[in-house]
């Protein structure tokens, strides 16, 4: 069973409302129609005003609305989220018109009613940008309790299984945190491996990676990686968390069996991890993008993660099967 098999089923049974802000995109209509024919989520709200979704329906061929639809603008909850914006946010100088105007956005309006309970979680990104996603998601949900900072995964589905017969890995961060400090690597372990619960039921076994193996290399920038891997364990062995954490690993030896035994034996993550969290930005971009162009993986992501309500991104290139996959995964993080 895919990946996308396995989100769909956890998705169909936590029934979550998703908002789709951007309704004036057939992309995204199309999306709402099929996500709510196959049942994964129960109630989609997509925004726009009436023209731009009859627009978006008539380009995509929809010919029956199975979504729900909000005039953002004209609604009656737009004057009582710029009121609220401008309490929340009047400490960085926000007045009412400048709430106002940035209510305007529909990213803006659908993460708050993120934040209001009306949606479990949003979908969007197929015409705004990451930023204009990252900056709605940070002024309006914030971070969940613990959690100091925000990150990104991505789900990695692989064509073929890794050593230790795992279908599917979480990599993290592969697209928000450029060079995180231990304590900030600590957050995004965290935040992936309640990911990866979520999405796949699974016990997570982290491996915080670099080039060396429990010693084997002396080097600054190895700091880092082994205080966040000691953090993390410590944190685990006095919350009693349901995970298994363990670094510095090289790659082999996190994921290797054979490998793992020879250079980490008394690792209980070594030779299985599921969650391998890099050192930066540089390193985890580039290695979840070598994965999907030389391993053939199927990459899902960036999944945001950390956030108070779940909050994802698409890539303006996405399909309607895309938006799809990510509305799946927006309910799973959202139970």
């Amino acid at each position: 069973m895919s990946v996308l098999d396995t989100l769909n089923a956890r998705a169909r049974s936590v029934q979550k409302t998703v908002v789709l802000p951007e309704g004036q995109d057939p992309r995204v209509v199309t999306a709402a129609n099929k996500a709510m024919d196959l049942g994964i989520a129960a109630k989609i709200i997509v925004l726009g005003s009436e023209a731009e979704i009859a627009a978006a329906c008539k380009e995509a061929g929809v010919t029956e609305r199975k979504f729900e639809t909000i005039d953002y603008l004209n609604s009656d909850l737009f004057n009582a989220f710029v009121e609220e914006f401008t309490e929340m946010r009047k400490a960085k100088g926000m007045t009412p018109e400048k709430a106002a105007a940035t209510m305007k956005s529909r990213i803006y309006f659908g993460a708050m009613m993120c934040r209001k309970g009306m949606a479990d979680g949003l979908v969007a990104g197929s015409i705004a940008s990451t930023a204009d996603m990252l900056r709605a998601a940070f002024h309006c949900i914030g971070t969940k309790k613990g959690m100091k900072i925000a990150s990104s995964c991505f789900v990695m589905d692989l064509a073929t299984p890794a050593p230790a017969g795992d279908e599917v890995l979480l990599f993290g961060d592969c697209g928000v945190n450029p060079n995180p400090d231990a304590e900030q690597l600590v957050d995004i372990a965290m935040a992936t491996a309640d990911t990866y619960r979520a999405l796949i039921g699974k016990t997570p076994k982290v491996a915080f990676l670099s080039f060396s193996t429990m010693g084997s290399a002396e080097h600054e920038i190895l700091e880092k990686v082994k205080a966040a891997a000691a953090m993390l364990k410590e944190k685990i062995a006095a919350e009693g968390l349901d995970m298994e954490a363990d670094g510095e690993l090289q790659a082999d030896a996190a994921l290797v069996p054979s490998v793992a035994k020879a250079k980490a034996p008394e690792s209980k993550v070594a030779g299985g991890a599921n969650v391998l969290i890099f050192p930066d930005l540089n390193a985890g971009n580039i290695c979840y993008k070598l994965v999907q162009r030389l391993a053939h993986a199927d990459a899902y992501g960036p999944v945001l993660q950390g956030l108070a309500k779940p909050l994802n991104d698409l890539s303006r290139g996405c399909s309607a099967d895309d938006i799809v996959g990510q509305i799946a995964i927006t309910a799973c993080q959202a139970e």
